[in-house]
């Protein structure tokens, strides 16, 4: 009996999720950008498929909203696709959650994938998820700083043998 009630309250859950991804709009519309019913429960199907995809679990709402309202200033998104970067940004957000072993909080991921994507990566996903990203994990796998780059250090600096 009660693995009935199991599919019921994750449709309900689900449900919740899509109305909270629908409020969003209130905060977008003014960047032109809105997201149909549909679109928001293919949203919320999308974390939930990313999720299991990654071995996680989550509580709550989630980062779908924060990703959202983080985005839809962008200049590299509009409304033709919107709906289809934030699907690819949610995959990418749990994605480098895992990879990051967990060292970076939802809303620094979240302001770093922003600032990259608008940044250095021009709005290419691909940059942001294959370049970007993989270099923050790896520093911050390795203990280093967020940003470091192997060409930060100028030639012979730490070099003992030059003197």
């Amino acid at each position: 009996m009660s693995f009935e009630i199991v599919p019921f309250v994750s449709g309900l859950v689900q449900e919740q999720a899509a109305l909270e991804v629908m409020k969003c709009n209130d905060f977008t519309a003014r960047f032109g950008l809105v997201l149909t019913p549909a679109q928001a429960v293919e949203l919320v199907e999308t974390r939930s498929a990313s999720l299991r995809e990654n071995g996680r679990i989550e509580f709550g709402g989630g980062v779908i909203d924060k990703i959202i309202k983080e985005f839809c200033d962008s200049p590299y998104i509009f409304n033709h696709n919107y709906a289809q970067t934030i699907h690819e940004l949610l995959e990418i957000f749990y994605c480098y959650k895992n990879e990051t072993l967990d060292l970076i909080g939802d809303d620094d991921l979240v302001k770093h994938m922003k600032t990259a994507f608008d940044g250095i990566c021009q709005g290419s996903l691909d940059l942001l998820s294959g370049r970007e990203l993989a270099r923050l994990a790896r520093n911050l796998r390795f203990g280093y700083r967020w940003d470091y780059a192997e060409d930060d250090f100028s030639e012979g600096e730490g070099d003992d043998d030059e003197q």
